[in-house]
C-alpha cells in the first residue's frame, strides 16, 4: 500500500473484483504481506524485500491458517525454536493462497509456547520457497475462486536465518498481523463491492432484455424489489469501505470500521450473487453467463480474513470499548 491512500487501494480492488475476483486475490495476499514488512520489518528487510515485491521478483503468501487455528490465531501449533543463528520451524499450514506459485512466505509461529496470553508468544518469519524442509503437500480443488492456488504446507526442521524474524523481535507477530488484517479486511470488503456490483449490473441488464407475459421482467414488481435491495446494499457497502479506509488513512486503528465493512460487503456479495442467479433463471445456472461464477466466488469473502461470525465479535468488542460507561 505504500505510496497510495487506503481509498485508492480499495478502489483498485473493487475494480479488479468487478471484472474477475481471482486477480484481486492474487494481489491482495501479496499486498498484505508487503504491508506487514513495510510497517514492521527491519531496515535491511525493507531494503532487500520490498523492491523485489514491487517488481514481482518476490511474490508473497501468508502462512497463517492451520487445521486447528484459523480465526483462532492464538491456537496455532507451528513452532520456531532458535538454534544458534537460525530458527528451526516445524508445523503445518492450510488454505494458503499463492503458496504454489509464490516464492516468499510470511509465516506465523510460536516462539514461546508457555507465555499467556498465547498471542505474546507468536512471531512472524520470512521463509523463501526452496528452503529445505518447506514442502507443499496439497493444492485444493475449490468450489470457486479457482484462478489461483490454495495449498497446504508442511515444515519439517525448516532452517531459516534469524535475520528473517520480522522486525528482529520475538513475540510481535500476532500484533503485526492484526494491523495488517485491517488492510486485508478493507481489501475483502472492496472485493465484495466489486463482485456485488458485477452481479447487479448483469442482473439489471438481463432483466431488461428477458420478456415474460409480454413485457421485460424488469417491469415485474418481484424483480424490481430484488434490484432495489441489491443496489441499496451495494451503495451502503461502499460507504462502509470508504469510512474504514478514511480512518486508516488518518493513522488510526479501524478494527470496528473494517470489521463492519468486511461483514456487510461480503454478505452483500453473497446475496447479490444469489439474486443475480435467480433473475437469470435457468441461464444463471449455466456457465454461458457469469452469474454462476459470482455465486461460486462470493462465499470466499464470507470466510476469508475472518468469517462473518468473527467480524461480529470484533465489532461487538470494539462497540463495548467505544460506548464504555
Amino acid at each position: 500500500m505504500s505510496g497510495i491512500s487506503s481509498n485508492a487501494y480499495a478502489n483498485v480492488f473493487e475494480e479488479l473484483s468487478y471484472v474477475w475476483m481471482t486477480s484481486a486475490g492474487v494481489i491482495g495476499t501479496h499486498s498484505l504481506v508487503a504491508t506487514v514488512i513495510s510497517e514492521y520489518g527491519s531496515d535491511e528487510q525493507k531494503q532487500n524485500i520490498l523492491p523485489k515485491m514491487a517488481t514481482g521478483e518476490l511474490w508473497g503468501a501468508l502462512g497463517l491458517s492451520e487445521p486447528d487455528a484459523g480465526s483462532d490465531v492464538q491456537n496455532l501449533k507451528t513452532t520456531a525454536v532458535l538454534d544458534g543463528d537460525h530458527y528451526i520451524l516445524n508445523g503445518s499450514k492450510t488454505f494458503i493462497t499463492n503458496a504454489q506459485y509464490g516464492n516468499m512466505l510470511l509465516v506465523l509461529a510460536k516462539t514461546d509456547t508457555e507465555v499467556r496470553p498465547g498471542a505474546k508468544g507468536i512471531s512472524a518469519f520470512i521463509v523463501e520457497k526452496g528452503t529445505p524442509g518447506y514442502t507443499i503437500t496439497n493444492t485444493m480443488d475449490k468450489l470457486g475462486y479457482r484462478g489461483l492456488d490454495t495449498s497446504e504446507l508442511v515444515f519439517e526442521d525448516c532452517k531459516i536465518p534469524k535475520e528473517n524474524l520480522v522486525g528482529l523481535t520475538e513475540g510481535e507477530g500476532f500484533y503485526q498481523l492484526m494491523n495488517g488484517l485491517e488492510v486485508g479486511r478493507i481489501n475483502v470488503a472492496a472485493r465484495g463491492v466489486g463482485v456485488a456490483r458485477a452481479a447487479f449490473e448483469d442482473a439489471i441488464k438481463y432483466a431488461q432484455e428477458r420478456k415474460t407475459f409480454g413485457k421485460p421482467i424488469s417491469n415485474h414488481q418481484a424483480i424490481q424489489m430484488k434490484l432495489a435491495d441489491m443496489y441499496t446494499s451495494i451503495e451502503a457497502s461502499r460507504h462502509l469501505v470508504v469510512a474504514a479506509a478514511n480512518k486508516k488513512d488518518k493513522g488510526e486503528r479501524c478494527d470496528l470500521e473494517a470489521g463492519m465493512a468486511k461483514l456487510y460487503a461480503s454478505e452483500t456479495a453473497a446475496s447479490a450473487a444469489m439474486e443475480a442467479m435467480r433473475i437469470h433463471g435457468g441461464y444463471g445456472y449455466s456457465k454461458e453467463f457469469n452469474a454462476e461464477r459470482y455465486y461460486r466466488d462470493a462465499p470466499l469473502m464470507i470466510i476469508g480474513e475472518g468469517t462473518s461470525e468473527i467480524q461480529k465479535l470484533v465489532i461487538a468488542k470494539n462497540l463495548v470499548k467505544k460506548f464504555e460507561i
